[in-house]
């Protein structure tokens, strides 16, 4: 028996225009650079003033998807939500997002939540994991709408493509079979994959760089087989603070297209101890940059050649 309603309210001040911090709301495909606990969003309808979203989120170290619905009312700088598709342990999960603007130009962000769980032995763990989701989303929220341009400038998102004369299904196998990587890809020492649904991945896993250090890091994937894998790291190389990524295999005449898009914020309070005292942001973007290009061309390379040579074979 579904528990009895609960409402909570977050609230914190921003050192930002209202509409600044409205626009960081209303465009939810950003949110997994916004928000710690986003992993991916997808827009399933979407028009000027309501708009239906897919959510992949950490709760509590798990990963949940959901379904919601949005209602944006940028004359009175709210959002309303509603999850019409929840993920037990929750049954019913809604709320509004709603900035007051301040006459010292500052905002005042208010966040409130009205929820319902599957039974009431769930319902502490869903208390926590609201409360400590809307401290963690108001927090980064003031972090990113204040820092501004500032912020801009440690941010780069690029991509690498490479064309295949090969199977769709074959080259995201190669890209979703993350547990064999090791006897794949040259520069994967170790991986630690845990599937536990379909489609939903945790990898962890020991890469080598070009210049011979090893770094351990762990993602999140959602795969959308057999066109699209979405990831975001949650454990980073020392040098990175944020770093989100795709990979896309797209239909093309007699092959497909397969690319892999990264984007990545530099942490500026590491630049100078991981690349020296005379290193600036922009080398660090640079070099974070080389580092994941050689990594994602070599996969792509290798990806071809294990499509391209299964296409032989059946030809054959």
């Amino acid at each position: 028996m579904a528990s009895e309603l609960h409402e909570s309210g977050h609230e914190i001040k921003i050192g930002a225009p209202a509409d600044t911090v409205y626009h960081l709301l209303a465009h939810a495909e950003d949110w997994p650079r916004l928000f710690p606990p986003n992993i991916h969003v997808d827009h399933v309808e979407r028009s000027e003033r309501e708009e239906r979203i897919r959510i992949w989120a950490t709760a509590d170290d798990t990963v949940k998807n959901w379904i919601s619905h949005r209602t944006l009312d940028h004359e009175n700088l709210r959002i309303r939500f509603r999850q019409e598709v929840t993920a037990p342990p929750v049954a019913a999960m809604g709320g509004t997002w709603h900035i007051a603007a301040l006459p010292s130009g500052e905002s005042l962000v208010r966040l409130t939540h009205d929820y319902r769980a599957v039974d009431t032995e769930s319902l502490s763990w869903l208390d926590d994991v609201v409360d400590n989701n809307s401290r963690a989303e108001l927090e980064s929220l003031r972090t990113i709408a204040e820092s501004g341009a500032a912020n801009d400038e440690l941010t780069c998102s690029f991509e690498d493509t490479v064309r295949i004369k090969g199977s769709a299904t074959d080259v995201y196998d190669f890209i979703d079979r993350a547990d064999r990587w090791t006897e794949r890809l040259p520069h994967v020492r170790a991986v630690r994959l845990e599937e536990p649904v379909p489609g939903l991945q945790t990898l962890e896993m020991d890469t080598v760089a070009k210049d011979g250090i090893s770094h351990t890091t762990k993602s999140y994937r959602v795969g959308m087989p057999p066109h699209r894998i979405v990831y975001k790291q949650v454990t980073l190389p020392a040098l990175l603070s944020l770093h989100t990524g795709r990979w896309t295999v797209a239909p093309d005449g007699d092959g497909v297209t397969a690319t892999s898009q990264h984007t990545i914020s530099v942490d500026p309070d590491a630049v100078a101890r991981v690349l020296g005292a005379d290193a600036t942001v922009r080398d660090a973007i640079e070099h974070a940059r080389t580092a994941l290009s050689t990594n994602s061309l070599a996969t792509l390379t290798l990806a071809r050649e294990y499509a391209e040579r299964r296409a032989g074979d059946a030809r054959s």
